[in-house]
């Protein structure tokens, strides 16, 4: 077997999972589909943090976790500020920091994404609130939309406690505002490393535009941002192949 095919076999689980989600999506639930294209595309301002992270550096990161990593990690490609995403695992351990590994949802791990920012441009906080409103549904528990498991949970891995309690104080704020239909579920998981993903699901939104998940699921999620956030939207996305070549 080639390295070629080695590499083309390594992707099938992905992508053969979500391809059938997005198939029967197409073939018999349109519905459910729609449901979330909905869900994006009528997403509402929510309140700005009444805390946030004060900083003086030019470059800060944040990990992430709502649901398939394709779309968290699209949505901040086109957010002003951020200098790089990329998609990966936390919550778990480096052993078992594998796709095939995290979708059996026994690894501790959740998809997740790493967010190098500069906060002169955009802050912690702001991020938080984006990731709030348009990223995932942070109400939604045991998984995302069409993805069930606990590796596709609605996280928050701190980089540090100044992090931490923003994000806590953040997710409290919301719901005492009762801003949501129903309670958060997101929860702040501190000192979990972040493990990058394999390299096919890098820049996976921007490679396949016309896939029926990503047209169905993620798209939407961008256009919510373009929509509510107009003045930190940027049309050309940051991808990690241009940071690796």
């Amino acid at each position: 077997m080639t390295d070629k095919q080695q590499q083309h076999r390594r992707r099938m689980p992905a992508l053969s999972r979500r391809l059938f989600v997005a198939l029967a999506m197409v073939s018999g639930g349109l519905t459910f589909a729609f449901d979330e294209q909905t869900a994006a595309q009528q997403a509402k301002p929510i309140p700005k943090a009444l805390h946030d992270v004060a900083s003086t550096e030019t470059r800060q990161t944040a990990v992430l976790a709502g649901g398939c990593f394709w779309g968290v990690q699209a949505v901040f490609q086109h957010v002003a500020g951020v200098t790089g995403v990329r998609s990966g695992y936390s919550g778990g351990s480096a052993e078992t920091a594998i796709y095939e590994q995290t979708e059996t949802g026994t690894t501790g791990h959740a998809e997740a994404v790493e967010i190098t920012f500069d906060p002169k441009t955009i802050s912690y906080g702001q991020l938080l609130e984006i990731y709030f409103s348009v990223a995932h549904d942070p109400t939604q528990l045991g998984g995302q939309g069409p993805d069930s498991g606990p590796q596709y949970r609605s996280a928050i891995f701190p980089r540090n406690e100044v992090q931490a309690k923003v994000a806590s104080d953040y997710i409290a704020q919301l719901n005492a505002a009762a801003v949501f239909a129903r309670p958060l579920v997101t929860t702040v998981e501190p000192g979990k490393a972040f493990y990058q993903a394999e390299a096919y699901h890098q820049d996976y939104v921007y490679n396949n535009p016309g896939q029926p998940y990503v047209v169905l699921y993620e798209q939407p999620k961008i256009e919510a941002l373009h929509r509510l956030f107009p003045s930190l939207y940027r049309e050309k996305p940051v991808l990690v192949a241009d940071s690796a070549s």
